[in-house]
């Protein structure tokens, strides 16, 4: 018994081709408006001055949640296990963002208070920025209080994410969402 002859297939590219080009071409211009961005910031000197404040305050509002973390560990050091963690994400954002801070231990803080950082002390409390408010003496309302602290901070640069630039906006971004988590986390283990 002989073989059917082949389908006969329309002359030009096929759809599922086009589709595919479309969509490597909108990549390819996304990324190529990413690297226009970065030869404008070059040609206009480097980054903009709003950029650099926008950073300056993201570093200093990490090292102010790094403080409320550190003031509830010397109030809460039973905590320590489970806080060490997000304190640990905390400070690698504020090295993200340029800050520096030295890494103390979780059962260990580097301060028995929750006073902000010597670059937050010099330029103000920044919008969005997690207060300094004492510490509860019990646990749960430490961490309701941390949780609110993450969340108020995530939130503000969920917010500030418009104005900013393409990588600073996805530093944001991914920051934010990690303060999300942190939320959800410190929320969740105290039910």
């Amino acid at each position: 018994m002989p073989y059917p002859p082949p389908p006969r297939r329309s002359p030009g590219p096929r759809r599922r081709s086009l589709l595919a080009s479309a969509a490597g071409a909108a990549l390819l211009t996304g990324c190529s408006s990413d690297s226009d961005d970065t030869s404008r910031a070059e040609r206009d000197g480097g980054t903009s001055s709003a950029a650099e404040r926008s950073r300056a305050r993201a570093a200093r509002d990490s090292a102010a949640l790094l403080d409320r973390y550190d003031a509830v560990l010397a109030v809460h050091p039973a905590l320590a296990v489970r806080l060490a963690p997000l304190r640990a994400e905390v400070l690698r954002h504020v090295e993200a963002f340029g800050g520096a801070r030295a890494a103390a231990s979780p059962s260990a803080p580097s301060s028995a208070g929750a006073s902000p950082s010597a670059s937050a002390t010099a330029s103000g409390p920044a919008a969005g920025q997690p207060s300094a408010a004492p510490v509860p003496a019990d646990p749960r309302a430490a961490l309701a209080g941390l949780a609110a602290a993450e969340r108020t901070l995530a939130d503000a640069r969920t917010t500030q994410l418009l104005g900013v630039p393409g990588e600073q906006a996805r530093l944001l971004a991914s920051v934010a969402a990690a303060g999300a988590a942190h939320v959800y986390l410190l929320t969740e283990g105290a039910k």
